[in-house]
């Protein structure tokens, strides 16, 4: 007896159906010119912005070694309230990595505190424990009360006098700075493809780096920059920065081809101003014939400048190039893709396509059984 398993035939029929294409041309001349928009837009895309422009088709090393040098040069004078005046050159300047200005001379005595201080209000000794600290105030508890004035008794105090002087100037004492020039020597170093490459000008004039000044446009391979210069590209004024100091983050970045000779690859600068107030304090140290202990302390207010570098290098390689042109070609396989959808489901149409482009051969799929 033979019988036909319809269950068999349906599973059959599920699993080893085999679909091939079938290419239908359709005189559409609406459907034919997005196809090849759509093509050109791919190739376009591939060509321009792969290839040209992020260099698809190169290796890279995008973590450079890399080192920076800096030297600052300049000389100014400044007067302070008692008359004398003050020279102050590189060595004042670039306390690194500040640049900064301003200062009175105290010395270590023992002093009243302020009633403006509530730590050191007292009425007897016992409310001022020696040792103890002054909050928000300027020195140690001595362990006594003393007479502020009339009406007023404060604890007595171990610290340097006179204090500091909060009130700023109403103009940099220090104007001529923004004439000196800051002088920043960076290296990189592409260990990938070893390759080194420094900000410096190849030159064997030995005055160019001091007669040469950077500007953008006709000295971009001058490493000497003016610090007016710099504050500027950075959109602030130096007479206004410096009065309450500043901080200016210099940026590097190199970008260099190696297909490419080695003198294409020159670094660009960029100015970001980071922050329009910034000081700190410093003190040096000595004894006076009287054998008295003394310190200069200087508060100073001065422009900050924070350098980063970074960069990236691209050399030609065989696997990048072809994981690019492989994907370009791909790319171009979603123009077909765009258009069947549009021909098969948006057009008038539609309908008419679909039957034209899909047909179905049926063929007999069984399994017989004979007893």
């Amino acid at each position: 007896m033979a019988t036909s398993g319809g269950g068999g035939a349906a599973l059959c029929g599920a699993l080893l159906d085999y679909k091939t294409e079938k290419f239908a041309l359709t005189r559409n001349r609406r459907m034919g010119l997005l196809y090849r928009l759509l093509q050109l837009a791919v190739l376009g895309y591939v060509l321009g912005w792969v290839f040209v422009v992020r260099r698809g088709y190169q290796d890279t090393d995008a973590a450079p070694h890399v080192s920076v040098v800096t030297k600052l040069k300049g000389v100014s004078v400044s007067r302070a309230e008692d008359a004398r005046r003050r020279l102050w050159d590189a060595a004042d300047f670039s306390r690194p990595p500040q640049v900064g200005e301003a200062g009175f001379e105290p010395v270590s005595q023992r002093r009243s505190g302020s009633p403006s201080v509530l730590d050191g209000i007292c009425v007897e000794d016992v409310d001022c424990p020696m040792g103890n600290p002054v909050v928000h105030g300027n020195g140690i508890k001595t362990g006594k009360c003393v007479m502020f004035n009339s009406t007023h008794s404060t604890c007595e105090i171990f610290g340097w006098c006179p204090v500091e002087n909060d009130t700023l100037p109403r103009k940099p004492l220090l104007a001529e700075a923004e004439n000196f020039t800051l002088f920043i020597k960076n290296t990189v170093n592409f260990t990938k493809f070893n390759f080194s490459k420094g900000n410096t000008l190849q030159t064997n004039d030995p005055t160019y780096f001091k007669t040469c000044m950077y500007d953008p446009f006709f000295s971009p391979s001058c490493p000497v920059f003016r610090i007016r210069d710099m504050v500027e590209a950075a959109g602030e004024t130096f007479g206004a920065l410096a009065l309450l100091g500043g901080s200016i983050s210099v940026r590097i970045e190199w970008d260099c081809d190696l297909d490419q000779p080695a003198a294409h690859c020159q670094p660009r600068y960029s100015f970001i101003l980071l922050d329009r107030r910034y000081n700190f304090r410093t003190a040096s140290y000595y004894w006076d014939s009287q054998q008295q202990h003394y310190r200069s302390l200087l508060k100073l207010y001065g422009i900050r400048f924070d350098i980063s570098v970074h960069g990236q290098a691209g050399k030609f390689g065989i696997i990048p190039a072809a994981v690019s042109f492989g994907t370009g070609i791909a790319f171009l396989g979603t123009a077909t893709m765009i258009c069947d959808l549009v021909l098969l489901y948006l057009d008038a149409k539609a309908d008419f396509y679909w039957k034209e482009k899909f047909e179905e051969v049926r063929m007999g799929c069984g399994t017989t059984w004979e007893s």
